[in-house]
């Protein structure tokens, strides 16, 4: 039986984790990602499980087209800036492009970049069957590792677009050996992406760690959104899987637009929002110091 005594007071481990698909009662696991200080403390207030600062940041953050170009000294900037700002749930970040395909010994390296110098405490990383050596050798450095099937952004021209994965019993047949292949490996849990639900459900009954579905149905052991989706930040196409659950964004051009109003017609600052003259032991606020 699950004991969630205190859980919302402790920092979310790697054992707990693993605890979620093996106890009977265990809540599915919340990831949401975030890529700042400011993000990553609202939703660690808010009781997310798992933070994942993810190379989506490219998209989301820096107006690419797709997550490529992102390297690995920008996981680590965005990594250390999550960290200072999660005091709860279990701060995960990917591998980039390129900064462990070459070869396992890169994987190991790059990976001990991201805990030494991004703050994590554990590293993502794309692929199934031909990345299980990398995994491995990841994971003897003791460094846990989540594992990510299904859609591969990193290999989005490969694939020719942002497609679904594994429709038809041999695609779905190499999803699940991938899925097992990097289990066995070591991985803690899985990233099912853009995969119909019933292959995504063959694959969290295969294997014996969490899988956290995105575009992969209810059937997974956990779900992740991007925060920006999530919140109702992003402009324009959002994904079929990404369900909105507040429409931040317009609230915030709404404020913006406030804002710029009462600026041109001198309405702000007002009395309430100046300091009071000859109030010495008035100090301004600090931007730097408003944690």
């Amino acid at each position: 039986m699950y004991n969630s005594t205190n859980s919302a007071m402790r920092k979310v481990t790697v054992p707990e984790l693993l605890a979620r698909k093996r106890s009977l009662g265990a809540p599915p696991i919340a990831m949401v990602t975030a890529y700042d200080f400011t993000m990553a403390r609202l939703i660690d207030e808010g009781g997310a499980d798992m933070i994942l600062v993810g190379d989506s940041l490219g998209m989301v953050v820096q107006g690419l087209s797709n997550t490529i170009p992102v390297t690995l000294d920008e996981i680590c900037y965005h990594g250390r800036a999550v960290a200072r700002g999660t005091a709860r749930a279990h701060v995960t970040g990917d591998m980039p492009f390129m900064t462990y395909q070459v070869s396992p010994t890169q994987a190991v390296e790059s990976a001990g970049k991201l805990f030494k110098d991004g703050a994590f405490e554990s590293v993502k990383l794309e692929g199934g069957e031909a990345f299980a050596e990398h995994v491995l050798r990841i994971t003897r450095a003791g460094i846990p590792v989540v594992g990510h099937v299904g859609l591969l952004p990193q290999s989005v021209h490969a694939l020719g677009g942002f497609k679904v994965q594994g429709r038809g019993d041999d695609a779905a047949a190499r999803l699940i050996a991938d899925a097992k292949a990097i289990e066995d490996a070591g991985a803690f849990c899985i990233v099912l992406e853009a995969i119909p639900p019933d292959v995504a459900a063959q694959i969290t009954a295969a294997v014996s760690v969490p899988t956290i579905g995105i575009g992969a149905g209810n059937a997974c052991d956990g779900q992740v959104l991007v925060c920006t989706d999530l919140l109702g930040l992003s402009r324009g196409h959002t994904p079929k899987f990404a369900k909105r659950f507040a429409e931040l964004g317009d609230s915030a051009v709404a404020a913006v637009a406030d804002y710029v109003q009462q600026v041109r017609s001198g309405a702000f600052p007002d009395a309430a929002h100046s300091y009071k003259p000859n109030h010495s032991e008035e100090t301004p606020d600090s931007a730097a110091l408003r944690h």
